[in-house]
Order: structure tokens, then C-alpha cells, then sequence
């Protein structure tokens, strides 16, 4: 199980994924297009061209996970625009909850 910590790195890959891809091909993508060690213990989180279902990649020192959600009805929304986001922002994501545009955050980072 992976749990998720408001420590956690998580990168989000922008561009829809090819979901016949196994755990190296996105392996690969995280090298090439996030500029990132899929080995760091970094969560991973990629989307589908029909923006129905997200797939999340970690690696927990002694192998990978991969986490695959497909919606019953309904697409994604509100995916992000940047590839960092923040324990929170994933939670949305995987209940495919979107914060109304303008609306405060939940949470803010301590200083």
C-alpha cells in the first residue's frame, strides 16, 4: 500500500500516457520527460488520453508499485498545469475532486 505524506515528492506528466505501457516504459517516461530517478522514491502520477483513468508509480526501496484507478462514469478534472504538486493535490486527483477556480487552498506550507 502506498500512503501518502504531505513530505512525499510527487510529479505529475502532463501529456496524456499510452496505458499499454508496463512500469519500465514508464519508468522511462519519468527519466525522459520529468527529469526525474524513478528509483528516488518520488510517486508518479500519469492520466490517459480520454481522461479516464490515472496511474500512479512509486518505488519503495524494494520494488515498484503501480496504481491504476479507471472512473466508472465521468472524466478527470482539474488536472494540473505544472508537474509538482503537492499530498493534497494528489487526493483531489485520485477522488477526482476539483477545486472551483479562485477558491482557497486547504492547506498552506509552514515557513
Amino acid at each position: 500500500m502506498i500512503q501518502i505524506t504531505p513530505q512525499m515528492r510527487i510529479l505529475v506528466c502532463i501529456d496524456p500516457v499510452d496505458f499499454r505501457s508496463g512500469i519500465d516504459r514508464l519508468c522511462r517516461i519519468c527519466r525522459q520527460m520529468l527529469d526525474a530517478d524513478p528509483f528516488s522514491g518520488t510517486l508518479f502520477v500519469f492520466r490517459n488520453r480520454s481522461r479516464t483513468a490515472l496511474r500512479v508509480l512509486g518505488y519503495d526501496g524494494q520494488g515498484f508499485w503501480l496504481c491504476h484507478k479507471r472512473l466508472s462514469s465521468g472524466r478527470l478534472t482539474g488536472w494540473p498545469g505544472e508537474s509538482r504538486i503537492d499530498a493534497h493535490e494528489l487526493q483531489s486527483l485520485i477522488w477526482n475532486f476539483h477545486t472551483p477556480e479562485g477558491a482557497v487552498k486547504f492547506f498552506r506550507k509552514l515557513q
